[in-house]
């Protein structure tokens, strides 16, 4: 880093701007293969905690990659730069008091280790969307799989690239094998316990 450019503190912290949207900001990383779940379920979550009074944002893969990361291809320095860069908005963003979403595939637990150790103590939720390969070989929504194995996407995690599995998320969920409404309360349930929603929060309809 550049020795003339200096840390400049200013007199308004991160618990003040919580304080006035009455909330503990956080980040909630959703890790997983491709397919998983992850936007679904990262964007189910937002839409109930912004009904309920939360102040939220959700960073996803795809829709980094048409403006922040756009000049980013896959290769695995690219991924990694994709990560970092994201990690940093995140942290501005719960800085600013919100809680904050982020799904990406991370398949590297360096990479989302930086973003752990970026963040304050407590205020990094790794949730793991566990979902077989073989599941989302089967939803394949955007047809990825099927271009890869025709090798016509090269380094595409899970097929020529690899995954590395959360080791110790905070949160492991079995999302092949639950309904979205099951995963969310297991998620509501969570962030519960971590004090970060308020008593009284509401939970999913099971046949949501």
């Amino acid at each position: 880093m550049n020795d003339e450019v200096v840390w400049h503190s200013h007199p308004v912290d991160q618990w003040q701007r919580a304080e006035l949207k009455a909330q503990h900001p956080c980040v909630i990383w959703f890790t997983g293969l491709s397919a998983s779940g992850k936007s679904t379920l990262a964007g189910a979550l937002e839409e109930i905690l912004t009904r309920q009074g939360y102040h939220t944002y959700l960073l996803d893969g795809d829709n980094v990659r048409h403006g922040l990361c756009r000049d980013l291809g896959f290769s695995e320095a690219d991924r990694k730069e994709n990560i970092r860069r994201v990690g940093e908005v995140a942290r501005l963003m719960a800085d600013a008091g919100l809680i904050v979403l982020a799904a990406f595939i991370s398949p590297f637990r360096a990479d989302r280790q930086t973003v752990r150790d970026i963040l304050p103590p407590g205020q990094f939720v790794e949730v793991f969307v566990d979902t077989p390969l073989e599941v989302c070989r089967q939803r394949d929504p955007k047809g990825l799989y099927r271009r890869a194995d025709r090798g016509e996407l090269r380094q595409f995690t899970g097929i020529d690239s690899p995954y590395e599995y959360p080791l110790a998320p905070e949160l492991h969920m079995d999302a092949g094998g639950r309904s979205v409404a099951e995963c969310l309360n297991q998620l509501l349930e969570y962030l519960h316990t971590r004090g970060v929603l308020k008593a009284g929060y509401q939970a999913v309809a099971c046949s949501a």
